[in-house]
């Protein structure tokens, strides 16, 4: 079955008045997905909920005890996007205290695609394979600060170093 777009609108509403009373503690992971042929190119989404024209990296929440965040980030992007993955690496960490005093424990990991074919579900109003100097983006384009941060991990790993500083 199929869930409309207005169904996710209302539960990132209901799900961020849950976290400014609970203030639970949070797990969640963003995938980078790597094109299978053109490793210039990664797949960037835009959901049909929260801020609709931003750019970000598909993904969701998970549980440590039920699945790692690699099997999250395959979940998440199976049930978001029908793609299938390949390999994995965990590529970035980052804590985060925000939304309503939350506190949330993110990973980014770096995936490859085994195929350049997607099929979003109602979640995702639009993804697009983008340089990942992200010149292609039509318009103005706003881009989550998690794209950047995982671009940025990516590209220091690719020159054989861990961090910025």
């Amino acid at each position: 079955m199929r869930i409309p777009p207005f169904a996710f609108k209302l539960l990132y509403r209901m799900r961020r008045l849950y976290w400014r009373i609970a203030k639970p503690t949070t797990y969640g992971v963003k995938a980078l997905i790597m094109h299978p042929v053109d490793a210039d190119r990664v797949l960037l989404v835009q959901h049909s909920y929260g801020d609709q024209s931003l750019w970000s990296l598909p993904g969701g929440g998970y549980k440590p005890a039920r699945e790692t965040p690699e099997q999250a980030a395959r979940r998440e992007c199976i049930e978001e996007l029908s793609i299938e993955l390949d390999s994995f690496a965990i590529v970035l960490e980052e804590h985060l205290t925000t939304s309503g005093g939350k506190q949330g424990h993110l990973k980014i990991v770096r995936v490859h695609a085994t195929s350049d074919e997607i099929r979003p579900n109602g979640e995702i109003s639009e993804a697009r394979w983008a340089a990942v100097d992200l010149t292609d983006l039509p318009g103005n384009p706003t881009v989550s600060k998690w794209v950047y941060s995982a671009l940025e991990a990516h590209a220091r790993r690719a020159a054989g170093t861990r961090d910025a500083s």
